[in-house]
This record gives structure tokens, sequence and C-alpha cells, in this order.
């Protein structure tokens, strides 16, 4: 047998330099949510089948990864035909949420003010920056049917963004009623909204006249491709939904969701920092199929795509519970913070005490005890100490701890 000594293609190995930020970027996110008071689960990463396909996560669930049935269930699914898997690994961190809400509710605080930091597999296509396994930060409201929800959630991440360095935030908001209403308007069968958004998704990538082309291609008229292309136009960053929409009381048919986005941009742009730019963006769709109303992004001027979206699912705890329940969530990108830090030149130095004894090999045990004491009491006081065997070729064994932040080496020999 062969065996390999690299990672399969897609899923990332973290070296100890790599973790020292990563650890650094999580506790600075974990640290701000916690202020927040939202308290911290942890939910498993194979889901059952059932919930990661139940036609919620868009495009996310041509990328699962199943997990097949085994023994007995294998062979029987075989025969008869049906599906041989019965979990999957989880492609994002609010399907498994919501199972976790509806399983213990009844012993949860309401409302549900909760992070979760972990993994997540989607079987994607590896490229720069786009792995098949990849760290998700959110954090979600649950119980909460107010805009109260949203208003936090804005301020919160992008308080924690701001934590990391990162600058020149924006903070792009939209809710799915009004992209329901824009289609609608243009003439596309409602039965096909759902493709409609997938093509409206991409244009930030293929442009204005990209996405005509998607429209015409995929066999939509020419009246109402132009029609529903007509309704997009430049605008101001200070502008409300209710101003851009003013002179098209069809689309604004029911005023109360344009009252209550334009309360949410209202509110965030004063409470938010002042380098933090709130617009509306009629394009902003978000993928998820679970999304029922508001729904938001923030993006850094220059980088294409988002650092973090998310938005309000309040149907989906029904899903799994007799009754409604409010949901509302926002998930940081943490391999695309990552890459944005080492970019940007924003990695934090080590600014905890590091020391490090490098024992020779010819100290006798009692002296090897006496350090590892000294060592010990110090770091009951907070220091990181490292107890090592003294390498023949210590100045490159010295270079490597000063990589990892050891500011004080000492070299232990024999009296």
């Amino acid at each position: 047998m062969t065996f390999i000594k690299t990672p399969v293609r897609g899923m990332p190995e973290q070296t100890p330099g790599e973790m020292e930020l990563r650890n650094y970027v999580m506790n600075q996110i974990r640290t701000v949510y916690r202020s927040y008071g939202y308290l911290q689960i942890e939910t498993p990463a194979i889901e059952h089948i059932e919930n990661l396909t139940g036609d919620q996560g868009g495009e996310n669930e041509k990328l699962i990864f199943q997990i097949l049935k085994r023994g007995e269930s294998l062979r029987q699914a075989l025969d008869k035909g049906e599906d041989i898997s019965a979990e999957g690994l989880r492609y994002d961190l609010t399907v498994p949420l919501v199972r976790f809400y509806a399983n213990n509710m009844s012993d949860l605080p309401l409302p549900f003010k909760v992070m979760q930091m972990g993994p997540v597999w989607r079987a994607d296509r590896p490229q720069r920056g786009r792995f098949r396994q990849f760290v998700q930060c959110d954090i979600d409201i649950l119980g909460e049917p107010s805009l109260l929800a949203e208003v936090e959630l804005i301020c919160a991440t992008t308080e924690a963004l701001a934590s990391l360095g990162l600058e020149d935030l924006v903070v792009k908001v939209n809710d799915r009623r009004i992209l329901r209403s824009m289609a609608l308007y243009a003439g596309f069968p409602e039965d096909e909204l759902g493709t409609i958004f997938i093509l409206l998704d991409k244009m930030d990538k293929i442009g204005f006249t990209g996405l005509r082309d998607e429209l015409l291609a995929a066999g939509y008229s020419p009246d109402s491709t132009d029609k529903y292309l007509g309704l997009f136009k430049e605008l101001p960053d200070s502008l409300l939904s209710s101003e851009y929409f003013a002179t098209n009381l069809d689309i604004m048919s029911d005023p109360e969701i344009f009252k209550n986005l334009d309360t949410i941009l209202t509110m965030t742009r004063t409470l938010t920092d002042s380098e933090v730019k709130v617009i509306f963006d009629p394009t902003l769709v978000r993928g998820m199929g679970y999304y029922t109303g508001t729904i938001f992004e923030i993006s850094l001027p220059g980088m294409a795509g988002s650092v973090a979206g998310g938005g309000r699912y309040d149907e989906m705890v029904g899903n799994f519970v007799n009754q409604p329940v409010a949901a509302c969530g926002f998930s940081i990108g943490f391999e695309r913070i990552i890459v944005l830090l080492e970019e940007q030149g924003l990695i934090p130095g080590f600014n905890d005490p590091r020391s490090a004894y490098l024992l020779d090999k010819d100290l006798d045990p009692d002296k090897i005890v006496e350090i590892m004491e000294d060592a010990a009491r110090r770091r009951v006081d907070g220091e990181t100490i490292l107890v090592a065997g003294r390498r023949r070729n210590v100045r490159r064994q010295i270079d490597e701890l000063i990589d990892l932040g050891y500011t004080q080496i000492e070299e232990i020999f024999p009296d």
C-alpha cells in the first residue's frame, strides 16, 4: 500500500504559526459576541440527510458530502433503489442550529442569543480562498420577531470585524420580499423566482450586461428582462428603500416592509462606527433558500464577494416544531478574514510572555527537575514556558523559537 502524505485537496491543514493567528481571530470575535450576551453552543459535524436536503440551502444542497448507509441498510437500499445515504457533513451552521433549538427549546432562554464557531464542508471546486472544509463564525437570535434582532446582529458583527483592524466596512441591506416584488413586477413566473435570484446573485461577477445575457439565455423574454433590469440603477449611499422605489407604487404594495427596512438602515447608521457604511442594495440576494425577510452582507472596497452575510429565516424552525419561531443570524466567513489579515499586514504580534529553557543532553536528573519546577511556577503566573532538549544545531533551534514568539531563551548546561 502506498501512503499519501499530502492532505486531501481542498481540506486545509494549519501550521503552528497559522494556528496562532486563527486562535487570535477566533478569540477576538468570541470576546465581542460574548459582550453582547451571546451563549456558545456546539453542534455535530454530521447531520441527518433529511435536514440537509430540505430545499432550503440553495445551491449548497448540491455540494453536500453524503455519508453512505452501512452494512445491511446499504444492501437493502441498493436492492430497493432507495437513497443510499443516511447522513451528511453540514454545509453551514444554521441547519444544525435550528435542529438543536427545536430539540432543546423548552430549556433555552427566550430570546435565545447564540454563537457557533466551527468547520463546515462543501464539495466545491477548491481554489484560492475557497476550500472544501472551512470555518464559519455565526451569531443568531431566535425568538425575537422585531427589528431589534437585525440591528444588533449588524452592530455586533461590524464591531467584531473592526476589532481585527479591518476598516471601511460596507454593510449591504435588502429584503427578500422586495426582491420578490421586483421580479413579479417584471413579469417573471412566480414558480421560477428561485432561478431569477440565482442569476441576479451573479451580477457582481458578470455585470449588468452579463446578467441580461444570462436571463435571455435562460429563456426569459426581452420585455421582462429589460423591465427587470430597468429597476436597478445607481443610488446614493444614504438612500432609503422607500426613496428608491418612490415612483413605483406597484412594488411598494406593502409599505410596512419598506418602513421596517428603512428603520433598520437608519438605526444601524447611527449605532455603528462612523467608518462603517450601511447602504440599501436592491441587488443583494443571499443564496440560501431559507431567508424570509431582511438580508445583509458585509464587504470591503476593492474586494470581490463578502466577508459576512446573513438574514432573517422565520419559517425554518417551524419545519421541526408546530409553532412559528422568529429567527435571524449573521455568519462571518472565517477563512476570508484570515486571508484579508495576511494580505493587509494586520497579523498581530505575540503579546504573552514566552520563555524557553534548552537543556543540554548531559544535564543530570536533579537539575532537570529543578528547571521543570521553576517552569511550573512561572506558568502559574501566566507565562508560556517551553522546556526542550538542546539540539546540536542550536542556532537554528533558537531562530525557530524566535519565530514562534519566544523572547527569552536560556541554554542550560551541567555545572
